[in-house]
């Protein structure tokens, strides 16, 4: 896709995470709609996909010869399951029963709901990056030269299992992953800087031995040359970790700036101020 044809995903799938959470009264918009971008990017650019005949995406849960993304930060999961749907894993009218009685799609993504595109349960942080190191391995000694991707949260960092994850993968040459690290600032209970300040996650990252990047989150143009130089990076014996700069409920502008709408939903006209600003692109669920 051409980067206005992701921008233009990327409008819809902002649209979709506002009306999932509007609808059921619970969830987290602020984080979704902050990363957003480089889920689009990823899917609907980078990642190497499985796909029948007919070019439609197939779900293995092995993930054998395919690209792979773990959702580390699972309370994100509204953006998720929107992408998930317009790449076409299970109808996108499905997105409409988010957080009910009986939905595959739970606030936190969960495998024994046998929900497409879902290969474990997030939302615990800290234990994403682990998993993300395990399946790299895996891909490893199967000579499966595809890659694994990995997001978390700046918040997760605070997570002892992360810091285990960051020192295990150069020591063991763990060159198929790209992980990356939403750098909003902000958390459930306020901003990371009050919270547990995580200090220079570059130097820290850097001295375990990763290669690391930084970039716009919120720049689908910056977000696109980057994921190509992390590509470029990968086979070289390190790790690529990417701090990716963006705004806690980026696209809509009351939303931005603050912790406030990390675990909030809109009202009514909250909800239509919201959509307002965010263009129809793919049609509504």
């Amino acid at each position: 896709m051409q980067t206005q044809e992701l921008k233009n995903v990327a409008s819809q799938v902002r649209r979709d995470i506002l009306r999932q959470v509007h609808a059921c009264q619970s969830g987290h918009p602020g984080g979704s709609l902050g990363c957003t971008d480089l889920l689009v990017g990823l899917y609907f650019n980078s990642m190497k996909l499985a796909q029948d005949a007919n070019g439609k995406v197939v779900f293995n849960m092995s993930g054998a010869h395919e690209d792979v993304f773990y959702l580390s930060n699972g309370h994100i999961s509204p953006l998720l399951y929107s992408i998930l749907a317009r790449r076409g894993y299970f109808p996108v009218k499905e997105l409409s029963t988010f957080r009910q009685l009986n939905s595959r799609l739970q606030g936190h993504p969960t495998p024994h709901e046998h929900l497409e595109g879902i290969r474990i349960a997030s939302g615990s942080l800290g234990q994403g990056l682990s998993v993300s190191i395990g399946t790299a391995q895996a891909k490893k000694l199967s000579n499966d030269p595809s890659t694994v991707y990995c997001l978390m949260g700046d918040g997760e960092q605070n997570e002892g299992q992360v810091w285990e994850a960051a020192m295990y993968a150069p020591h063991h040459q763990v060159d198929n992953l790209i992980a990356f690290i939403d750098e909003n600032g902000q958390q459930i209970d306020g901003p990371t800087e009050k919270v547990m300040s995580n200090r220079d996650l570059e130097a820290k990252y850097k001295a375990f031995g990763w290669i690391v990047l930084r970039m716009d989150g919120n720049n689908m143009d910056e977000v696109m040359t980057t994921l190509a130089h992390a590509k470029s990076l990968l086979g070289k014996g390190s790790p690529i970790m990417v701090l990716m700069k963006t705004e806690m409920g980026a696209g809509v502008d009351f939303m931005m700036g603050s912790h406030k709408w990390h675990g909030v939903a809109p009202n009514d006209q909250q909800l239509a101020d919201a959509l307002a600003q965010l263009n129809e692109t793919l049609g509504d669920y």
